[in-house]
Order: structure tokens, then sequence, then C-alpha cells
């Protein structure tokens, strides 16, 4: 085994809960802008001091309608001021937000409301209280639904005027760092989600110490206050981390309910962050459409060119961070330079201009995208988590950054590797178990604190993880060739037009890929070769594009040896989506479903061998 551990910078408080902050920032500095908020199109600071009342206000509401200390609320929505707002006036009285995601089946939403014996339910719109009040018989402990656009907030805070401050201070001062702040159901890309018991201190330990560690996104940078834009959903644990920290580390807040290229990059113009938390797809749109325009423009050799400069400037500072070089040479600074202004200013200006840090997770990043982001003035630190570890387990620290790894322990954290590459962890932001699932926690969370990941890993020597596979993902072909699909199936979407790549093999005589396309991309090229546009187009009989794709499979296989190597792939008509239950809200491939859907085209490429 190997183990590497970063100690703790913080150590959770002894006393108190997530909503103690809310009231601290309002009481130091009652005029700093906490959020943003957008009310019809324009976007508007909410201080300290305003949101603090409204959270108290919210919080007389909910007590009003019978809301106690330790009853579960869930709240299903997109990611909104609202749900922000809901999660603190909860925790000021000691209560238990539950996410639900926006787009659960009517089953998932009876299971983890059932679960949890949640007595309310907060809905976004009427599409969500139909897809609730059609299992809604089948909830005992339910008493309430409550509807974000019926105004239901404002009729929350008239409910609860007659209930004085102090019984909300009372309720507040109760909750202990050990108290339950959440029960977050786990995506799952195999079987029936579970309900991770996260407590308040978990939160404190995972936050905490990423604002003491990551200073240079969470501190003032010259006259700007740090501010973020939150798009990830607020029902998934990554999320809710980025909600606590910015008001943690009292930098402006901002919610877009949208994590589509046509939402976020008017609002990224608009809110201007300062940092960006996101996942690798999000970064991967920046980039294909920074491309997209140059190719447009008929720059597309310029852009490439500043690709290589990039990533060449980027991979030399890596080199001087670690001691193994000098760093960028004098040509290349001066390319550098060049390039900045007619690109690199333009990618950082679609961020919004002020951008200059970022964090990826959810999903593994490819390297050379890192790099690229780097060399254009935005380092992105990747990092590794779980809903089970409140998020990031691990994340490249400020200044040495090892691009294409996971980083190094958070502060407070212990990795640890099986003698079969199986990631454990230990530390403070590691859950107390699943909900009314001893046998379920007994699997993953060892009696001495070690949390079995199921995903796979290895440390170089100056203990940088690298993400290698899952467990329960490796495939085993006829021949008894075992491999992880991951790094083939990034190679292969590194490709512009591939959305997602899909490997298989198991029990098959060679492995094999199924491809979806990214339609926006494709659009896009179809126009520049003047082809047929996008409805009028049949990819099963264009050899451009299966040579394109081809080209993408051929440089995947470079990474590993002929046994391993991708024989056979299909072009999909249909993406992969999350509403057809073949991606989890974070974009992980649910592997199973998607193998079962496409039974038929996995058979026919081995029956066409």
């Amino acid at each position: 085994m190997r183990e590497f551990t970063t100690p703790a910078l913080v150590t959770a408080p002894p006393v108190g809960g997530l909503a103690d902050a809310v009231f601290e920032n309002a009481s130091e500095d009652p005029g700093r802008a906490a959020l943003g908020r957008k009310v019809d199109g324009e976007w508007h600071d909410v201080s300290a001091a305003e949101f603090r009342d409204q959270v108290v206000a919210l919080a007389k509401g909910l007590l009003a309608k019978g809301v106690r200390f330790g009853d579960r609320v869930a709240i299903m929505s997109r990611t909104r001021y609202e749900w922000t707002l809901f999660d603190f006036a909860l925790w000021t009285i000691g209560a238990q937000p539950v996410p639900v995601y926006p787009t659960s089946s009517a089953e998932q939403v009876a299971w983890i409301l059932r679960d949890t014996a949640a007595v309310a339910v907060v809905v976004e719109h009427e599409d969500h209280a139909m897809t609730l009040g059609s299992v809604i018989g089948r909830l005992p402990a339910l008493e309430r639904v409550w509807q974000l656009d019926t105004g239901v907030v404002e009729k929350l805070v008239g409910e609860g005027e007659r209930i004085p401050d102090g019984v909300v201070h009372r309720q507040r001062l109760a909750v202990t760092p050990g108290s339950v702040a959440t029960v977050i159901y786990t995506s799952g890309t195999t079987g029936r989600p579970r309900g991770c018991v996260l407590t308040h201190s978990n939160f404190m330990a995972e936050c905490d110490n990423l604002i003491a560690r990551w200073n240079p996104l969470f501190e003032p940078s010259g006259k700007y206050q740090p501010s973020t834009l939150l798009f990830l959903p607020l029902a998934h644990v990554f999320g809710r981390m980025v909600e606590v920290a910015a008001v943690r580390a009292r930098g402006r807040l901002g919610h877009q309910p949208e994590m589509t290229a046509e939402a976020l990059m008017p609002d990224f113009a608009a809110f201007r962050p300062t940092f960006v938390l996101a996942v690798p797809y999000v970064f991967e749109k920046v980039f294909n459409a920074a491309r997209d325009k140059a190719e447009q423009a008929g720059n597309l050799g310029v852009f490439d060119k500043a690709v290589d400069v990039a990533v060449r400037f980027a991979e030399a500072r890596e080199r001087r961070s670690f001691g193994e070089g000098p760093g960028p040479t004098a040509a290349l600074r001066v390319q550098h330079r060049f390039f900045d202004a007619l690109v690199y200013s333009k990618v950082r200006e679609a961020l919004g201009g002020k951008v200059r840090n970022a964090v990826s997770g959810g999903s593994t990043m490819g390297r050379r995208l890192g790099l690229f982001f780097d060399g254009a003035g935005v380092t992105i630190y990747e990092g590794y988590g779980l809903t089970e570890s409140t998020a990031a387990a691990t994340a490249n620290p400020p200044g040495r950054v090892r691009f294409g790894t996971v980083g190094t322990p958070v502060p407070g954290t212990t990795v640890r590797l099986k003698d079969d590459g199986e990631i454990l962890l230990r530390g403070g932001t590691v859950f107390s178990g699943y909900l009314d699932d001893p046998e379920g926690t007994a699997e993953v969370l060892r009696e001495d604190g070690w949390l079995a990941t199921g995903d796979l890993g290895a440390f170089d020597v100056d203990g940088y993880l690298t993400i290698t596979g899952r467990k329960k993902e490796i495939i085993v072909t006829a021949s008894a060739k075992n491999l992880s699909p991951a790094p083939l199936e990034e190679r292969v979407r590194e490709h512009p037009l591939i959305e997602h790549c899909l490997v298989v093999g198991n029990d098959r005589p060679c492995v094999a890929a199924l491809v979806t396309l990214d339609f926006e991309a494709v659009k896009h090229w179809l126009a520049l070769r003047r082809k047929p546009p996008l409805e009028e187009w049949d990819p099963a009989v264009d050899l451009d594009l299966e040579a394109e794709i081809r080209r993408a499979v051929q440089a995947a296989n470079t990474l590993v040896s002929k046994a391993e190597s991708i024989r056979a792939f299909r072009v999909l008509p249909t993406p992969f989506t999350e509403e057809r239950g073949m991606l989890t809200p974070s974009r992980k491939l649910r592997r199973h479903r998607i193998e079962e859907a496409h039974r038929e085209e996995i058979d026919a490429m081995y029956d066409g061998r």
C-alpha cells in the first residue's frame, strides 16, 4: 500500500453550524455584497445584512408551518437563489434539507422522500408538482408542498411575522458540528441511490480547509471581491460545497439554472465572476466554441498554433514549479505575448474577463485541455472526490499544478491505495454512513474510518493522484485481457465532434466503442464543408465523418497495446442524456443502461467482424 497525507490547516469549530456564517458575516461586514440575484434579466447585489434578514424571515415562516429541529425538507429545483435561501433558513432552525435532482422520475422522488421521511418538499414549478402529485399517496410523512414559482417565499415570510426572532436564534444555537446538515443521494452509475448523511462538521472541515489552501480563488484580487457564478446542480455535493464555501469565504455568489453555453455565456459576461467551479464539460464547451469561431473566421491555423504555444508555455512553467526546468524560453514568452492579445484574451473574455482560477471536478479532464487554459491565463485546479467525502478529497495545489492528475490530498485528508489500486480515504470530510442502511455503510466504511471509494488510482513520486478507472468498470475480454475503459474514452472524446464514447468488450473477442456526437459542433462542421444541414444529414453514410471518428479512435489506440485497442466503433444517432437515464447529473456514463439500450448496435459491431 502507498499513502499520502496533507495536515489540516483548519479544524472544525467545536460549536455551531453552517448557518452561523450568515450571521457572523452580517455582523462584521453588513454592507458587503454576499450574493448576486438576477431579477428581470438584471443582476442585483444582496448585502450580507439583507441575506441574514431574509434567512431569519424564511426560518420563522418554516417554524410557523410546523418544521421542527431535525425535520427533513426536500428541495427539488434547478440551481437558483431560493435554494440557497432555503438551505440556510433550514440550517438556522436545525432542519435538514434533502436535495432532489429536478430531472428525477416519479419513482426516484418517491424513494427519496419516503426513505428520508421528509415532512415537506419545495418544488420549483408545476411540472415538478405534477411529478410529486403522482406519488404523493405513498408518502404518509409528507405534510407540506411549496412551489417556488407561486411566490411561496413571500407567503412563508408573511406566515412567520408573528414568530419572535429569539425563537429562531434558540434553534440555531442548538445546532452542533455533529448535527446532520443534509442527506444527499448518490446519483449512482449502478443500483438504487443511497442517502449519504453529511454533518455540519463535514462541510466545515471541507470548505474551511479549501478556503485556507486555495486562497488565490477566495481572496480579493486588487479591487475585485471574489465571486463565482454557481451553475452546478445544488442537488450534487459539488454544487452544495461551492454554495457553503462561497458564504464562508465571504465571496459573492450568483446562481444560473442552466449549464448550457447559450445560458452561461451571457451571464459570465454580466456577472463577471473571478473564479469558476465546473465539470470538464463546461471547459470543453468554452474551448470548442473558441475553436469554432476561429475556424468560421478562417483563422483555424492561427488558433491551433496558439493552442500549441499555450500548451508548451504551461508545460514549461509546470516543469519549473517542480524544479525540473528553467521555465518558458525567451522565444516562447514572445510567442505567448503575441497570442495573448490575439487568442487567449478572447478565451478569458468568454468567462467574463475576470476569471484567472477555476476548479474542475465530477469527472476527469484531459491534460492538454488543462495546459491550454493555464497557458491562456486561467489555471484550472482539477480535483477528485465523492458525495461520501463531502466533495473534494484531492486537488491540485496552487503553484504546483500537475495537469492530468487530480492532485494531492486536501488538507485534513489521507489517501491510501490498496494493492489492487483501489483508493481509500480518511479525514474529517468522510461521511457518517448511508441513511438507515448499516449493511451498505459497512460495505464502504470501515470501523477505523477508511472509506473504500471503488475508484482505482495511482500515485506519482510527489503524491499526486491519477484516476485510472472504477473497479466495477474493468473490462475483461474473452481472451482474459483486463483493461480500464476510461483512458481510451477520454482520448476519443478529445475530438471536437465527439460528445461521449463508451468502450465495451466484456466477454467479447476484442474492444469496441459506441460514439455520440456533439451536434452543435457537427452543425458548424457541416456548414464549413457545405454539406446538407443537420436536419437533412445522415451520419451513417457520411464517409468524411467516419474518417474523422476513425482518426480519434486511432489516436486513442496509441495509448494501449494492440490487444487493448478499439477494433470497431458505431456512431449513434442520438446522444447519451440524463433524461434518457444514460448519464448521471455530473455527466458520468451509466454503462449498464447504455449497453442495455444499445444491445443491438453492440452485437452488430461484433457480428460484422
